[in-house]
């Protein structure tokens, strides 16, 4: 079984860069979307024993890589620190925010922020230092993009918590590119940007001000509940939760504006307890902007904090620059169209700014049905393969049927693919070509049995 699928890595290479070569003849019009598969793309998946080169240091391959040029190329692009980009101005009217409603004794901002720590991090860093359980399903390889089985591209920005904890630090605002596996539609991208905030409290910070605080205690031993950790005092807990919740209310308030409807939803995190997500009622739709929660006494004791308690919070920029921007396409983000950019180029970051769409071309649509392997198959694989060949161009990835044969019990997918060039129109003889390439890809790379 193994054996069979590390076959199938060596020979993807070279099976990629021959279709892609056939896919492109004649036809390289639209490259500026990245819209065909050009020989590097695949460059970075091979067999186990070779090594990838990224960011000044190599790593080597084993059975776990599983990163594609097409995701590769984005490492680096660093969206949020572009002068006038939709998600820089986002990131600087967060910034902006933290550093004068939080001033240090000395007039200094209390929040640091790091927003060029590498991609890059170890499965330690992104899991383990986060209490995530070895057998957790967010460790899936389907789900993540794994260099090797130690270095992955991080899924989220708390993988740097516990290495800035560690360092001293109490205060801090992290901002970067991550990186997941997931469906193709406009509100989801192999790459996103999260901002991450954390702040801890001594037992002095914390009931500084409050009647009898120097009474209270940060910590207790007692059980585990819905509304505390078991070595938090109900009195610590309910003073950092409401720190947190007023922290993030005066944030969404500064980048919405005043009279914004929030209510909270308990949800859980490995790494926070309680948590929370706030949802925002905008223009009559209840969305979700932002997850966070009470820190595990166990990660903040661990990176050596154990006198003090905290919280922390994670947004999703493109999610606030969508709904402040009205931005209705997540691939927009990535566009070097002028046409997009200039709209976002104000003297003041603070400037409202509602996106003028583009020109909206018409769709192309084809189907893709095919039976699925015995194993070894997952719905990631397959999205992973189709933005990889059909790059930007793909705006959307939807499974419109599955179908279980009564005789052979083998289960066939059907999935329409949704085409549409940002910028022109796309014609049907140039989207075959893809489209083919895709079903060839598929049948070669994943094993599936084509009904095409």
């Amino acid at each position: 079984m193994v054996c069979s699928a590390l076959r199938r890595v060596a020979h993807m290479h070279v099976y990629l860069v021959r279709k892609a070569s056939s896919v492109s003849k004649g036809h390289h019009h639209h490259q500026a979307l990245g819209s065909r598969p050009a020989a590097s793309e695949f460059a970075a998946r091979r067999a186990p024993g070779s090594v990838v080169e990224l960011l000044g240091k190599s790593y080597p391959q084993d059975d776990y890589s599983n990163l594609s040029q097409k995701v590769l190329s984005r490492v680096g692009r660093n969206l949020h620190n572009q002068q006038h980009h939709p998600l820089w101005l986002i990131k600087e009217r967060v910034k902006e925010h933290f550093y004068k409603q939080y001033v240090g004794r000395f007039g200094t901002p209390m929040f640091s922020v790091y927003d060029d720590l590498s991609p890059v991090v170890t499965t330690w860093q992104n899991f383990d230092s986060l209490l995530i359980p070895p057998d957790h399903p967010s460790r899936k390889k389907g789900d993540n993009y794994y260099l090797n089985g130690n270095h992955m591209l991080r899924a989220h920005t708390s993988a740097h918590q516990w290495d800035l904890l560690h360092a001293g630090l109490d205060a801090f605002l992290v901002v970067g590119d991550v990186y997941r596996r997931d469906q193709i539609d406009s509100q989801h991208y192999p790459v996103f940007h999260q901002l991450e905030g954390v702040r801890l409290f001594s037992k002095h910070e914390l009931f500084a001000g409050i009647k009898d605080g120097e009474s209270l205690q940060l910590f207790e031993q007692s059980s585990r509940s819905a509304y505390k950790q078991e070595t938090h005092t109900m009195e610590a807990t309910k003073l950092i939760e409401f720190d947190l919740k007023q922290t993030l209310i005066r944030l969404v308030t500064h980048i919405f504006g005043d009279g914004l409807d929030i209510r909270w939803v308990d949800c859980y995190f490995p790494f926070t307890h309680p948590s929370y997500e706030m949802e925002i009622n905008f223009h009559g739709e209840w969305l979700e902007v932002l997850g966070c929660g009470v820190m595990e006494q166990q990660l903040v004791n661990s990176a050596g904090a154990q006198d003090r308690i905290g919280w922390a919070f994670g947004l999703g920029l493109e999610r606030l620059a969508m709904i402040l921007y009205d931005i209705p396409d997540i691939r927009l983000f990535w566009s070097e169209d002028e046409r997009f950019l200039k709209q976002f180029r104000v003297s003041d970051i603070n400037q409202k700014v509602k996106f003028q769409p583009l020109s909206k071309y018409p769709a192309v649509i084809n189907d893709i049905s095919f039976w699925l392997p015995s194993e070894n198959y997952t719905e990631n694989d397959f999205y992973d393969l189709v933005r990889t060949v059909g790059g930007d161009l793909v705006e959307k990835v939807d499974l419109i049927d599955k179908f279980e044969h009564p005789k052979t019990h083998k289960t066939s997918h059907c999935y329409r693919i949704t085409y549409r060039h940002m910028e022109r129109t796309l014609s049907q003889r140039e989207v075959g070509r893809i489209h083919q390439a895709v079903q060839e890809a598929a049948v070669q790379l994943l094993g599936v049995e084509g009904r095409f």
